[in-house]
C-alpha cells in the first residue's frame, strides 16, 4: 500500500506547557485534508539537511486536534532543545512551514481491561495525557510517569479511579526511577491492560518485569521505546527492529 504524500503545515503558535515541554500549533494548507480525529496517532516530521538527498524523520504524537490545528509536544533537553525537532520547535516562528507524514495508527489503552496501567517518561507523555482523556469514566488503574523535574508536573484529565504517580528523575535514559516504581507497585487483581513507552532500556526491563514477573501476556500488553540514551532517531529505529525481531523468535 502507497504511503500518503507528505503535507505541508504552517506554524500558527506556540506556548510552553511546563519548563521542558513545548506545544506547537501547526494548521493551514496540510490540515485541509488530514483526516480528522487524530489525537494520539503518531506523525513524521520532516527536516532538510544540506547535503543529504533525505530529510531527517522524528516521529511525534498528535496531542490534540482541532478543526484549525493539531497540537504536538515536544519535550526540550538543554538550551538547544537536545536535537533537530526540538530545536526546531525552540526556533520556530509563526508563518514557518514543515512537511509532516502520516498519521500512524493510533496506540490506545485497552478499556475493556479490569485495570489499565500506562508507564511513559516525558516523550510519552502525550500519548498518554491523550490516552486518559478518551478512557472511558468507569475505568480504573494508574498512570507512572517519569519526568525530569518537579516543575515539569503538569494537570492531565483523567478518569477519577485512575491514580496518576509522578517519578522525578533528572538523568533520563541513564537510571531507572520509572522501572523502580513499576517494580514496587501492588499487582492489580483482573485483566491488568499495560501500555507502555519510553527509553529503549529502561522499555526492555518493563516488558521483562512484566511478562516473567507480573505474567501480562503479550495480547495483553503494549510496550514500545521512544528513543535511546546517546542514539539517534535512525540507530534507534535500527535497534528496536532487531530488538522486535529477537522478541518475536523468542
Amino acid at each position: 500500500m502507497n504511503r500518503p504524500a507528505p503535507r505541508t503545515f504552517t506554524v500558527l503558535g506556540k506556548h510552553p506547557v511546563t519548563p521542558r515541554m513545548l506545544r506547537v500549533s501547526l494548521g493551514g494548507e496540510g490540515l485541509e485534508s488530514f483526516p480528522d480525529d487524530q489525537a494520539s496517532a503518531y506523525v513524521k516530521l520532516m527536516f532538510p539537511v544540506d547535503g543529504r538527498e533525505r530529510p531527517l524523520l522524528r516521529t511525534y504524537t498528535v496531542r490534540a486536534q482541532r478543526s484549525d490545528a493539531i497540537d504536538i509536544d515536544f519535550a526540550l533537553h538543554g538550551a538547544d532543545g537536545g536535537g533537530p525537532a526540538s530545536g526546531w520547535a525552540l526556533n520556530c516562528q509563526p508563518g514557518d512551514r514543515i512537511d509532516i507524514g502520516g498519521p500512524g495508527p493510533k496506540k490506545l489503552a485497552d478499556a475493556e481491561a479490569d485495570f489499565v496501567l500506562m508507564v511513559g517518561d516525558m516523550t510519552a507523555l502525550p500519548a498518554i495525557s491523550v490516552n486518559l482523556e478518551q478512557l472511558p469514566a468507569s475505568a480504573q488503574g494508574r498512570v507512572i510517569v517519569e519526568v525530569p523535574h518537579e516543575e515539569d508536573i503538569q494537570p492531565l484529565s483523567k478518569p477519577e479511579r485512575v491514580d496518576l504517580q509522578w517519578v522525578i528523575n533528572p538523568t533520563p535514559g541513564q537510571a531507572t526511577p520509572l522501572v523502580e516504581a513499576v517494580a514496587a507497585l501492588a499487582w492489580p487483581h483482573g485483566r491488568v491492560a499495560v501500555w507502555a513507552a519510553c527509553e529503549f532500556t529502561s522499555m526492555r526491563a518493563l516488558r521483562e518485569h512484566f511478562r516473567h514477573e507480573r505474567g501480562v501476556e503479550r495480547t495483553d500488553m503494549y510496550i514500545s521505546s521512544y528513543w535511546k540514551q546517546g542514539s539517534d532517531e535512525d540507530n534507534h529505529k535500527s535497534l528496536k527492529r532487531a530488538d522486535a525481531e529477537a522478541d518475536g523468535n523468542a
